[in-house]
């Protein structure tokens, strides 16, 4: 669930292959060599509907997982909607156990994961979890950190969303979900919804604030991150 943006952290992309993927390079830390910076490769597709695709918030979350680093190591972190999977494979990359989740039906997407997870030499679980669907394998997840990059896109998947959240919330007492997201859908109906669901947010960021310059200049648009935990927790 995260799109394609041309310059946004990422190298210039390779020319389209038969199949309609392209390699895109994304760094993290300092861009002169040094030995606290990393690269992850990803592998996006031009056929598949949304999922294969870096979206800006996908950069976002990743560049804030990054600057968090410290915060990730030796944790249990699980993406939603996690297509090409940045922020996770960044989690992975600074010492985070993650499971990087899709919808069960989106096979290509899946097995895209195992493919970026291979590339990068990262060892990543690679899981089918629809969202408000309560099959075996949601049961077995007690992560202590959610990922979720442009999540809060399709309104009509808002409930279903959050009830997923809500749940794995529940299963790890202190956890948090930390997303990015276009403020394109409205604060208002998010904020119902998270109280609807008994989330409350603890931090609210404006996505560009920590992005470096020379990784905001290849994006656009009003991205917000937020952190985001069960109400009966919740601090002020």
């Amino acid at each position: 669930m995260e799109a394609n943006n041309s310059d946004g952290g990422g190298s210039p992309e390779t020319p389209a292959t038969e199949n309609m993927t392209t390699i895109s390079h994304h760094y993290f830390g300092e861009s002169n060599g040094s030995d606290d910076a990393i690269s992850i490769t990803v592998i996006e597709s031009m056929k598949e509907d949304y999922g294969l695709f870096v979206w800006p918030c996908s950069i976002i979350l990743a560049e804030y997982v990054w600057q968090q680093r410290s915060r990730f190591q030796g944790v249990s972190v699980v993406e939603l909607g996690a297509g090409t999977s940045l922020p996770g494979l960044v989690a992975a990359k600074v010492g985070a156990d993650v499971v990087l989740t899709d919808d069960s039906d989106r096979l290509e997407v899946l097995d895209n994961m195992r493919r970026v997870s291979e590339l990068n030499n990262i060892k990543c679980e690679v899981m089918g979890l629809t969202w408000g669907v309560w099959d075996e394998s949601i049961f077995s997840l007690r992560p202590q950190v959610i990922l979720g990059a442009d999540v809060l896109y399709d309104s009509s998947a808002f409930d279903n969303l959050f009830a997923t959240v809500k749940f794995l919330l529940e299963k790890s007492p202190g956890s948090v979900f930390i997303t990015s997201y276009h403020n394109r859908s409205g604060h208002h109906l998010i904020e119902f919804l998270m109280v609807k669901w008994g989330l409350k947010c603890v931090k609210l960021l404006d996505g560009f604030s920590f992005l470096p310059s020379w990784k905001a200049s290849g994006l656009s648009g009003n991205i917000q991150l937020v952190e985001i935990v069960l109400s009966d927790v919740a601090k002020n």
